[in-house]
C-alpha cells in the first residue's frame, strides 16, 4: 500500500468506529421507548427503539473483521464500552443538576426520560460485551474454515447467534433485577430476535457492497485484511 492509501484507510477506520460508538450510546438513550411493527400483519414484534440503531454496531464490526482484522475490530468494541459509560456518566451528574423554574425541561422530565437505572445500563453493557466478541470470534472462525469465502455465510451465522446472546442475556438481567416483568420474557425475546435476525439478513448486500468497494479500492485479495497503520 502507498502512504495515501494507509493514510486513507486509517481514515475511514475512524469514521467506521465513530459511527459504531454514535450508535451504541444512542441505543443506550432511547432505550426505554417501546413501538410496535406488523409487517404485512403476520407477526406483531414489540421492541425498543433502541434496537434501531443497535444492528448498525454489528454491521460495522463485520465490515472491520473482514477488512481490518479480528484485533482492530475488538478495539472498536472496548472503545464503545468506554463512551458509553462516560456518556452515562454524563447522563448522571446532569439530572442530579436542580434545573431553574424556567427550564424547559424540568427535573422530574429529564429523570423520566435519561434517569437510567444502574442496573439497567449494567445489563445492557454486559450483554453487548459477550454479544460483540462473540460476534467477532465466530467470524473469523468462520473466515478461516471457508478461507476468506463465502462472506454472507460467516455474516449472518455471526450475527444470528450474537443477537440472540445479546436479547438473551439483556433481558434475562433486567428481568432477574425486576426491571421487566417475567411475564413479558418470552414475548420481548421472540419479537428482539427475529427482528435482530431480519435486519442482519438484509444488511448481507450492504456488507457485500462495502467489501466489493474496499477490495477495489486497496487492491485486496479475498480473504486479505489491511494491517499495516
Amino acid at each position: 500500500m502507498t502512504v495515501q492509501q494507509k493514510s486513507q484507510a486509517q481514515l475511514i477506520y475512524l469514521v467506521l468506529a465513530s459511527l459504531f460508538i454514535a450508535s451504541l450510546v444512542t441505543s443506550n438513550l432511547i432505550f426505554q421507548k417501546f413501538f410496535y411493527w406488523e409487517p404485512f400483519n403476520l407477526f406483531r414484534f414489540e421492541v425498543s427503539v433502541g434496537i434501531l440503531p443497535y444492528p448498525i454496531t454489528f454491521l460495522i464490526t463485520d465490515i472491520l473483521s473482514e477488512i481490518y482484522g479480528k484485533k482492530k475490530a475488538n478495539r472498536v468494541v472496548v472503545a464503545g464500552i468506554f463512551a458509553s459509560f462516560f456518556s452515562m456518566l454524563i447522563i448522571l451528574v446532569a439530572d442530579y443538576a436542580p434545573a431553574i423554574d424556567s427550564s424547559p425541561i424540568d427535573n422530574k422530565i429529564f429523570t423520566k426520560v435519561f434517569g437510567l437505572s444502574p442496573l439497567a445500563v449494567l445489563a445492557s453493557m454486559l450483554a453487548y460485551l459477550a454479544a460483540q466478541f462473540i460476534d467477532i470470534r465466530i467470524f473469523h472462525f468462520w473466515k478461516r474454515l471457508t478461507k476468506g469465502k463465502h462472506l454472507w455465510l460467516r455474516n449472518n451465522f455471526s450475527t444470528f447467534l450474537s443477537q440472540f446472546i445479546d436479547t438473551f442475556t439483556v433481558l434475562f438481567l433486567l428481568s432477574s433485577f425486576k426491571i421487566l416483568p417475567w411475564s413479558i420474557f418470552g414475548s420481548l425475546l421472540l419479537s428482539g430476535f427475529l427482528f435482530k435476525v431480519i435486519i442482519a439478513a438484509l444488511d448481507t448486500p450492504v456488507l457485500y457492497a462495502v467489501v466489493y468497494w474496499f477490495r477495489k479500492k486497496f487492491g485486496l485479495k479475498m480473504g486479505e485484511e489491511i494491517t499495516e497503520f
